[in-house]
């Protein structure tokens, strides 16, 4: 398909069950850091939903092109959208590797709450043991991002402070939720960011 976009070629061949054509599209195409970084993003989507041979034609080659990607940036955002869907593109030389007691010391340095990490990524009980950080980067991503919107909401419930409505009591108390929110989401996003060496 010359001309069309990478998105459009690859959910074309995804529709079709053609998942060979659409993992060469992605293989012959320019990296970029929005339509091209979709595509992979539904390929490894795909991927994720398979087991066995039918995940390794998908998984392998797209993993190939990620490891000869020149812009670090782009390759990080690739490996962290694919461990979305439970799939591994770093074999440890993509990110950077941490231990438990680095996870639990920064986690103690920024102030974030390693319980809610231990929720959703299963960590290691030795402290010398290595931690899924593509994993555990994404739990302070979406920690941070959540805390953030739910500060953003709590502010834009507050009346104007130069409008004619009065402070209430109950006003008090939001705008002080919304701080402690606006707090927590500064720390997991340095988590995050600590995590991932940026």
């Amino acid at each position: 398909m010359i001309g069309a976009r990478v998105t459009d070629t690859v959910e074309y061949y995804r529709k079709r069950q053609d998942t060979r054509s659409a993992v060469r599209t992605v293989r012959h195409r320019e990296p970029d850091k929005l339509r091209w970084r979709t595509a992979v993003s539904k390929l490894t989507s795909d991927a994720g939903r398979r087991r066995g041979r039918e995940r390794m034609r998908i998984e392998e080659p797209v993993r190939e092109v990620v490891v000869d990607l020149p812009d670090d940036v782009l390759q990080r955002e690739v490996v962290l959208d694919a461990r979305r869907f439970n799939v591994d593109l770093d074999r440890g030389e993509l990110l950077p590797i941490h231990r438990m007691g680095d996870l639990r010391r920064y986690a103690f340095l920024v102030g974030a709450d390693m319980r809610v990490i231990e929720r959703y990524v299963k960590l290691p009980i030795d402290f010398g043991a290595p931690i899924d950080t593509a994993a555990c980067a994404l739990v302070g991503r979406v920690m941070a991002n959540h805390h953030r919107r739910r500060a953003q909401r709590l502010w834009l419930e507050l009346p104007d402070p130069d409008g004619p409505e009065a402070q209430r009591p109950h006003h008090r108390y939001m705008a002080e939720r919304a701080q402690h929110d606006a707090d927590l989401a500064r720390r997991w996003a340095a988590l995050a960011s600590r995590l991932l060496g940026t």
